[in-house]
């Protein structure tokens, strides 16, 4: 009886898995603080970039789109111009011309400039009140292609070279190789302005990881030696981050949802006046429409996913280095 006693007084005695289990210790808070100085600096800076980014990607839009219409509006346009020569009549020069233009297969509409209304063209340049009796002011035939035709310009041409000379020509393709080269750049520039702000994000998310990462050096640490895989803890980390990508990148797309809102409004109430109309012809109604809203609000979960994953990264090399 005494070795049993001596036996149960030295060997601890063994609990339930339930009650070992219990005893583990708990998270009471989050790893990384979620209301530190640090987190609402790094919003602030995700909805910046998330700011900066969606207006890029809206002026893009709006660019691309503006210059779609001019294209498609100057490709259903062909001019023909008539030079002033000595002992030419370019009344009749011009008649012949916009006859044989009427005739031709493919053209919808043909207009023919008068002296005065080609005098008028010029007002914006030399002003009103002159007199361009003296000058060698050409007149001008803007033709109009019919809808789905592709006439012969080439073939157009030569008959006017051979039955009404002095008129010449004018297709617009060098307005609309132009046209085409202004959109490429400026959705080149665009989307090197959007790598710029990615690249900045990263860098951002990376020093705030770092940061929160020696708040808790210790308590990392601590997990680490003792047997806390990395993914777990770089686990909290992504969460965190994701959350605070998300709540930067929402208030940034959203602001600028806003604002091209605004400028919507804003450019259906001055329609009727010149400085709207100029700003309609270069920008359009100033809507992104509904791809413009959706790329914003991908933009916005892009933001988030490359914040959670640079923070997981971050950690992940950090602990490889304590190994």
């Amino acid at each position: 009886m005494a070795d049993r006693n001596d036996n149960d007084m030295t060997t601890p005695p063994r609990l339930p898995p339930r009650a070992a289990g219990s005893l583990m210790p708990r998270f009471d808070t989050p790893l990384v603080p979620r209301n530190s100085i640090a987190g609402r600096a790094l919003i602030a800076v995700v909805a910046i970039m998330t700011f900066l980014a969606s207006i890029t990607t809206g002026a893009v839009i709006l660019v691309s789109g503006a210059a779609t219409e001019w294209q498609s509006d100057v490709a259903r346009e062909i001019t023909i111009q008539v030079l002033p020569a000595p002992n030419r009549n370019l009344d009749a020069t011009t008649d012949k011309a916009a006859a044989l233009a009427r005739a031709f297969p493919g053209i919808g509409d043909v207009r023919a400039y008068s002296k005065d209304e080609s005098a008028k063209l010029l007002e914006p340049w030399l002003g009103s009140g002159l007199s361009l009796d003296t000058l060698p002011v050409p007149r001008l035939i803007v033709i109009k292609i019919a809808s789905g035709a592709a006439p012969d310009t080439a073939l157009l041409r030569r008959q006017l070279a051979e039955q009404a000379p002095g008129a010449t020509l004018d297709d617009h393709r060098g307005w609309i190789e132009r046209m085409r080269a202004m959109t490429a750049t400026a959705i080149a520039v665009g989307i090197g302005i959007l790598i710029l702000m990615l690249a900045a994000t990263v860098l951002s998310v990376t020093f705030a990881t770092r940061g929160a990462m020696a708040t808790n050096k210790i308590v990392i640490e601590v997990l680490h030696f003792v047997g806390a895989k990395n993914g777990f803890i770089a686990g909290h980390f992504q969460r965190h981050f994701l959350l605070l990508g998300l709540q930067g990148g929402a208030l940034g797309g959203g602001a600028a949802i806003l604002l091209f809102l605004l400028a919507n409004l804003v450019s259906r109430w001055s329609a009727g006046s010149a400085s709207g109309e100029q700003t309609s012809a270069m920008f359009g109604s100033f809507s992104i429409g509904m791809t413009g809203y959706i790329a914003v609000l991908g933009q916005v979960i892009l933001i988030a996913v490359v914040t959670a994953m640079t923070s997981r990264q971050t950690v992940n090399r950090t602990l490889e280095m304590i190994d």
